[in-house]
């Protein structure tokens, strides 16, 4: 049993390794397509339930097939939606006004709703789980060193410093989103990205709008 684990590793180490060169290539398409379609625009439609739009698909029964793009996206998106959470944990227990606590229960939901669905499609693509991304600093991804800050700020910080965190992370989702519908194969995926997609649209939007949100500045 030990000699073919050391035999798996170098095979999960080489996999690995190309999975963060398609993650670059997706970041850097997501980026392009975010750039000519508005990074971070909140004036989309609102669609109803940020949770329902997320996962209105129920997990696939039937095996699906992911390229490296599909892949790249899941693993990315696996810890950012994780990273998010942990945020909204740490918020339970610190100040925030009625509304942002608010929004910060729907977004829980939405993203448990989203790892489900995003686990459901790695398993019906038969494709390992892979932490590739620890300890990464990737846009919009909430890591442990953020939430230190976070912890070590002050009660008066801590709303706007957590909805800075919370808006770049709903904001690089998009972004995200749409590299994976452009590049993407899988259309069980790619449709979920639509759904998330329009999920963050109005996430953003109730972040932006709510009463005593801070006016964002031209351009940002």
């Amino acid at each position: 049993m030990e000699e073919q684990s050391s035999a798996e590793r170098p095979g999960r180490r080489v996999r690995a390794g190309r999975l963060v060169g398609v993650v670059a290539t997706l970041v850097a398409t997501a980026l392009a397509v975010g750039l000519t379609q508005g990074w971070g625009r909140t004036e989309q439609a609102p669609v109803p339930s940020s949770a329902a739009a997320s996962s209105a698909a129920a997990a696939p029964t039937a095996p699906v097939v992911l390229n490296g793009t599909d892949d790249a996206f899941i693993q990315l998106l696996i810890p950012m939606n994780e990273g998010a959470l942990a945020l909204i944990d740490q918020l339970d227990t610190r100040p925030a006004d009625p509304s942002l606590r608010a929004l910060l229960g729907e977004l829980r939901t939405a993203h448990q709703a989203e790892l489900r669905d995003l686990r459901g499609l790695l398993a019906a693509g038969n494709v390992p789980e892979l932490n590739i991304h620890e300890g990464h600093q990737m846009p919009g991804m909430v890591t442990d060193a953020r939430l230190a800050e976070l912890r070590a700020a002050s009660d008066a910080e801590v709303p706007s410093r957590a909805a800075a965190l919370i808006r770049a992370h709903l904001a690089q989702t998009v972004v995200l989103c749409r590299g994976e519908q452009e590049a993407g194969g899988s259309p069980e995926l790619k449709a979920l990205a639509g759904r998330i997609q329009q999920a963050r649209a109005a996430e953003l939007s109730a972040l932006d709008n709510r009463p005593g949100a801070p006016t964002a500045a031209p351009g940002g």
